[in-house]
């Protein structure tokens, strides 16, 4: 296996009509300055977990699971190992095992102190050490350190009570930004009782709620020799890549989609395999654009004119494909890709670059 540093960009311009797919404690669309106008954003946060939800849809892959109660997670393999085992002991020996790999648990609760991210090699494999009575601080916080789930890999793991046992993620993702400045808008809506008494008139209920339209510049990168360290194979980290750049590029936050039916696709998705270091291709848009017409033509050249601008500071990628749905002025060198099918496929070169 190689040395040198790999690194995998991934660059999505997609629009969206009136939405409000991530909203902030008041319910308003999450919002930045950037350029000197205020631009709609969706935060790193809500779009992984529009990935993982895909991965757990698509993928058939062995995928971490997030939650407080890993007790009842690592009882639950106990049983499937053993189905002789009843589940008060089941959970006993998960919780044992776990307090020994160094995971802090509720004793009335039987839930961890703070959500871990637990994959499901690691679940099974500390199920198996419980079972055997295997209880081994150095074995069982082994079990934690090793066989990362791709997920996990990808998006990483914190543990602020043990920190030995945190995943570096391997990959980046950025918060959205639109192109362009916007304004919040307000739709104020009523709902009718259908059994209100005749003659009687008025709504039952009257409220507001915010929103906006966007284009939005999306970016995430992957350290794909990390990857490939974290996964055990080169096979192993193209197939979690290619999952990583079609989750990347068909997932969408779930926030009010069932007021908005906002389910869009991306207009142009490029891919640039890098030797040097990771380059998000933000600064395109800086100087915000302005329309009348339309904001996702002038934003996929601005894209691929950016591209161009970077190789004054940074090397060329050695690998560009990009898909698009805009004719522009301006197109990368690289490979034109006819469907996202065609790009995923010709991401198996990824391999022989490692």
């Amino acid at each position: 296996m190689n040395e040198h540093r790999l690194f995998l960009d991934i660059h999505v311009i997609q629009t969206l009509p009136p939405s409000n797919i991530n909203r902030d404690d008041s319910g308003s669309p999450k919002t930045a300055q950037y350029g000197g106008v205020r631009r709609a954003r969706v935060s790193s946060q809500a779009w992984k977990r529009a990935m993982r939800r895909y991965f757990a849809e698509h993928s058939g892959a062995d995928l971490g699971v997030r939650t407080k109660r890993v007790v009842e997670y690592v009882a639950e393999q106990i049983r499937e190992l053993d189905a002789s085992v009843g589940e008060e002991d089941a959970m006993e020996l998960a919780e044992e095992a776990l307090n020994k790999a160094g995971i802090k648990t509720d004793k009335e609760e039987r839930t961890a102190k703070a959500l871990f991210f637990l994959g499901k090699k690691q679940a099974v494999l500390l199920a198996q050490a419980a079972l055997s009575q295997s209880f081994d601080k150095k074995s069982l916080k082994e079990i934690l350190q090793g066989s990362p789930d791709v997920d996990i890999a990808l998006f990483g793991r914190m543990v602020a009570d043990d920190p030995s046992l945190n995943e570096d993620a391997s990959a980046q993702v950025a918060h959205a930004i639109s192109t362009h400045a916007v304004q919040t808008e307000f739709d104020y809506y009523t709902a009718m009782d259908d059994r209100v008494p005749e003659g009687k008139a008025g709504a039952a209920m009257i409220d507001t709620f915010e929103y906006n339209s966007n284009t939005l510049y999306r970016y995430a990168n992957v350290a794909v020799h990390e990857l490939v360290r974290q996964l055990g194979s080169k096979e192993n980290a193209v197939r979690a890549l290619k999952l990583f750049v079609e989750a990347f590029s068909n997932s969408m936050p779930s926030g009010k989609i069932n007021a908005f039916a906002n389910d869009t696709l991306p207009q142009a998705l490029m891919v640039n395999i890098r030797a040097d270091r990771p380059v998000s291709l933000v600064s395109a848009y800086e100087k915000p654009v302005r329309s009348h017409d339309g904001y996702v033509t002038e934003s996929v050249e601005r894209l691929f004119q950016e591209l161009e601008k970077t190789e004054k500071f940074v090397e060329k990628p050695l690998l560009t494909l990009y898909l698009t749905q805009e004719k522009t002025s301006k197109e990368p060198e690289g490979k034109e890709e006819n469907s996202l099918r065609d790009l995923l496929h010709d991401l198996d070169q990824l391999e022989d670059l490692m």
